[in-house]
């Protein structure tokens, strides 16, 4: 394998790769993951090949240094212009659509604006949509679709002479929780946690990464693409909404295309369990899956020992799964548990809600944490975000993070970059400051939640996320369905109160809204010994998320506090142009 701590920057290893494996497959952009032949497959020869060709435009159009915003969706062109970017001595800047929602694109816009981008790749079939997206908007840089043509000569471009220290992605954070910031990604941030990555999950010849995470997201772009390109290994990418639309499709990828490794949220495990019938699991084989990554929001235990008992049938097994905990700013791959049947911590749930984790004890239901296993190739620190002291084992804290992953700041925004980066600890500098509650015990880390999103409610620290997990498990009127907890100060009681919005499967009458309304704050009652403030049932789509599918909570929150949201049915909430009880909304 190569030296990839070694390499100078990331457009050496990919000619490395050109010369010494270039007709080994590198990327397979799946069309119908049930079909193998319609894959689109470039070697590392014409992956290499086509990123000069990118190359080549980009600097006759751009100068060295310049950002360049990648509006393109799943396909070979993605692939080949992170490259081309990286060749061309350009910052690559990934992102999602414009798509046709304000919000999203107002996102880009965003993006676009702080990045300062110089040129815009896309598509043949996305130019229209993106020139019209730069013209609503007064964006007068140059829209250049890219087209895979491999008869285009480029062996004569030579690549810019980055070194590890040259910037190579803005990597913009997903904004479940603030606006967006760039993480500014250098190439030796790349080659050291792809470096990371290969060491931990170690494959076979002609074993592969897979899957259908976004490209511009960083669990997708690092990964799913650079990563394994980087180590050598192959990847398949399917489209996104093809999972969303047939979540089958994913276990078809991993069948059909010999995936050794697929990552996925822990909402897209629990997705398979509920939508996939009897006749949908049979005839696929899952035996040759080694690591079911878990990452990018809260591992749920249930949802993993589910998993594995309704697929069983297919040759899967406990043993794959690898929870994970990943982040922009530490390019991706911060923690991976090994080859285990995963380890689940049930705590005294009291004493979690104090930030103690203690063995559960008595008839009381005991919470549960999942094990992200051992920090990989970085220092970890458990700090307490009130006093800024270092916490012993067994006392959840926020987690800091020092090292060759941990990128140095946001792009342009000192006020970010100095609130979150070189910190110090101990006597000791250089560490990030997550934003994530954590603890670590027996040297593994186990994920508590999000600072922002903690709820403190009668001096106890709830985790909105389980919530929305146990109301889901209880009640199938939200299956398949998004909710975000959000608590709320009012005149009354400055410590917040607890405010539902949820998602429903399909309308239904007030009446039986309202009873599904009673049932949700039962549970909560019963489960969590709290009260709901006000409950919102929502029409699907009606729960913002990111672009990568989490749950916005502060901007749920926000929005709720403006009354600015439109629920099929609602109490205890007054919107500004609707009623406060029943039908508080139209369908």
């Amino acid at each position: 394998m190569v030296d990839l701590l070694g390499a100078r920057c990331v457009s050496e290893v990919f000619e490395l790769h050109a010369r010494e494996r270039g007709d080994r497959p590198a990327v397979a952009i799946v069309g119908d993951p049930a079909d193998p032949a319609s894959a689109q497959v470039l070697s590392y020869a014409e992956l290499d090949q086509a990123a000069r060709t990118v190359a080549r435009e980009l600097l006759q159009t751009c100068p060295a240094g310049s950002r360049v915003l990648l509006l393109q969706p799943t396909s070979a062109e993605f692939v080949a212009s992170v490259l081309g970017c990286f060749y061309a001595g350009m910052v690559a800047v990934p992102s999602s659509m414009p798509g046709r929602y304000r919000q999203d694109r107002e996102r880009v816009r965003g993006i676009a604006h702080d990045a300062e981008v110089a040129c815009v790749l896309t598509t043949p079939g996305e130019q229209e949509e993106v020139l019209a997206w730069t013209e609503q908007h007064g964006f007068t840089v140059p829209v250049l679709p890219q087209r895979i043509d491999l008869t285009l000569p480029a062996d004569d471009l030579r690549p810019y002479d980055c070194d590890q220290h040259s910037v190579a992605v803005l990597q913009y954070t997903s904004g479940s929780t603030s606006a967006p910031k760039g993480s500014v990604v250098t190439h030796g941030n790349l080659l050291a946690n792809a470096a990371t990555t290969a060491a931990a999950f170690p494959l076979e010849e002609g074993e592969r990464f897979g899957g259908w995470l976004p490209n511009y997201h960083d669990m997708g772009l690092m990964g799913l693409i650079l990563s394994p390109l980087l180590a050598g290994y192959g990847t398949a990418l399917m489209s996104p909404s093809a999972f969303l639309r047939r979540p089958r499709t994913w276990l078809q990828l991993i069948d059909n295309f010999d995936i050794a490794l697929s990552a996925a949220p822990n909402f897209a495990y629990d997705l398979c369990v509920t939508r996939l019938s009897e006749e949908d699991v049979r005839g696929i084989d899952l035996s040759r899956w080694k690591y079911a990554v878990s990452g990018s929001e809260p591992v749920k235990a249930s949802v993993l020992n589910s998993f594995a008992a309704r697929f069983g049938t297919t040759g899967f097994r406990p043993d794959r799964f690898v929870p994970c905990f990943g982040m922009a700013e530490a390019t991706l791959l911060v923690s991976a548990s090994p080859r285990r049947t995963p380890v689940v911590l049930r705590c005294d749930a009291a004493a979690l809600e104090q930030d103690r984790v203690e063995p559960a004890t008595g008839d009381d239901a005991p919470a549960e944490l999942v094990s992200c296993g051992e920090v990989l190739d970085m220092d970890a620190r458990i700090v307490d975000p009130r006093t800024l002291r270092e916490l012993p084992s067994g006392q959840v804290g926020e987690i800091w993070l020092r090292g060759p992953s941990v990128v140095h700041g946001y792009w342009r925004n000192e006020e970010a970059t100095g609130a979150a980066f070189d910190r110090r600890v101990g006597g000791e500098g250089g560490f990030m400051r997550t934003g994530d509650l954590g603890v670590l015990i027996g040297g593994e880390l186990y994920v508590t939640g999000r600072i922002k999103e903690l709820m403190i409610i009668r001096g106890r620290n709830i985790y909105p996320h389980d919530i929305e997990h146990e109301l889901r498990e209880q009640h199938p009127q939200l299956r398949d369905a998004v909710g975000s907890v959000v608590s709320v100060a009012t005149p009354e009681d400055d410590e917040g109160r607890l405010v539902v919005i949820h998602e429903v499967r399909r309308r239904s009458p007030d009446e039986e809204l309202a009873q599904l309304a009673a049932r949700l704050r039962s549970t909560i009652s019963r489960e969590f010994g709290l009260k709901a403030h006000s409950v919102l049932l929502m029409r699907r789509g009606g729960v913002r998320r990111t672009t990568s599918g989490k749950v916005q909570r502060s901007t749920m929150r926000e929005l709720y506090l403006r009354g600015e949201l439109e629920p099929l049915w609602a109490d205890g909430y007054r919107p500004q142009a609707a009623p406060t009880a029943s039908g508080a909304g139209e369908s």
